[in-house]
């Protein structure tokens, strides 16, 4: 009996010490701040924590994701578990060995209906070291108190300082904005990425970008373009769809989105170099049809996984259809401009030095 009880006690022991070894254990989960991380921590987050106890720390550093992981892998000091990305950064992460590859379908959940992830993730989503997770869109706000007369709602009026004057906020950046251009200048959606493959088309973009130059407040954060249109420092901003949709929904403010030109993409995940035993669970979990569905009820960002779409209806909070806040909303995605990954890891380098000497000009 002693011998029982002895055991009993080993064995009641060893359970507390595994309890407090996961109660202890924490991922460290790169984002991007804000309204999303926001969504990110009420849809998968605190989920995760109360099913394993395992504690998740945000890191608001996805704006220099890839230049942050270089840093870690060289260094050989890398203490990000999961970082939020964007799919051409995803891309050179891979080619330059910072993410792990990854087996989509052993490693993702199937869809409810048994679909292996690999057919229900969004066509061409799923790349060798890239998860997706929310399909969200570049798009540029306005303060409707600004404007008492005719409102904008095409690219071409944030080009138009005659009618409708004031400045704007655009991110310092050459994505968007060169696409943007483009299209103020005659080029139709669809055609924007062969024209700016040229020589000429780049010349033509920030000719056109020269036109607003003077009148342009550059930003770099996205907490920045709310900020700017509501304490009416700008007119327009360019900005994240789904920071517009937090401060027009839930905080009340007096802005709207034109969707016309909107520059849409993919959003997701890539696991740092030597953490995918540590993190392939909570992965596995977070990118699920439910949780991915549960997302889009927090903010205006579409779920990348075709099952997580009828999941989806009303705001938690406020109870509105979501459905007209969506970029792939049919109305809201007539002129969209699919965003070039593979063209803006091919260039995006390139362009960004010429924009920043554009700049400095």
């Amino acid at each position: 009996m002693k011998k029982l009880a002895l055991h009993a006690a080993i064995l009641a022991g060893c359970a507390s010490l595994a309890t407090t070894a996961v109660a202890d254990e924490t991922l460290n989960v790169v984002s991007w701040g804000g309204a999303y991380t926001a969504s990110q921590t009420k849809a998968y987050h605190e989920p995760w924590t109360e099913k394993t106890g395992v504690k998740i720390v945000n890191i608001d550093k996805s704006s220099n994701a890839l230049s942050g992981l270089r840093a870690q892998v060289e260094s050989d000091n890398v203490t990000w578990d999961l970082v939020d990305i964007l799919p051409s950064d995803a891309i050179v992460a891979c080619d330059e060995g910072l993410a792990e590859p990854l087996d989509h379908d052993v490693l993702l959940a199937a869809a409810p209906d048994g679909t292996v992830a690999t057919k229900d993730f969004l066509a061409g989503s799923l790349t060798e070291c890239f998860v997706p997770s929310i399909v969200y869109s570049n798009i540029i706000a306005y303060n409707t108190e600004l404007f008492n007369g005719k409102k904008p709602s095409k690219i071409d009026d944030v080009f138009d300082l005659k009618n409708f004057p004031g400045k704007r906020a655009l991110q310092k950046k050459p994505i968007n904005n060169l696409e943007w251009a483009l299209v103020a200048d005659g080029v139709p959606s669809e055609e924007v990425y062969e024209v700016l493959s040229t020589e000429e088309g780049v010349k033509r973009a920030f000719k056109k970008l020269d036109t607003i130059k003077d009148s342009v407040i550059w930003w770099e954060e996205g907490a920045q373009p709310p900020q700017l249109l509501a304490d009416k420092e700008v007119a327009f901003a360019s900005a994240y769809n789904g920071r517009i949709f937090n401060a027009a929904v839930n905080e009340k403010q007096p802005f709207d989105i034109i969707w016309d030109g909107q520059v849409f993409e993919l959003d997701g995940w890539v696991v740092p170099k030597g953490k995918l035993d540590k993190v392939k669970d909570y992965l596995r979990f977070a990118t699920d049809s439910q949780r991915l569905a549960d997302q889009a009820k927090y903010i205006s960002y579409g779920p990348a996984r075709n099952s997580s779409a009828g999941m989806v209806s009303t705001h938690a909070d406020t109870g509105i259809d979501m459905k007209p806040h969506m970029p792939t909303y049919a109305p809201n995605f007539v002129t969209a401009i699919p965003k070039d990954d593979e063209f803006w890891a091919d260039n995006g380098d390139e362009l960004a030095q010429r924009f920043n000497a554009w700049l400095a000009q």
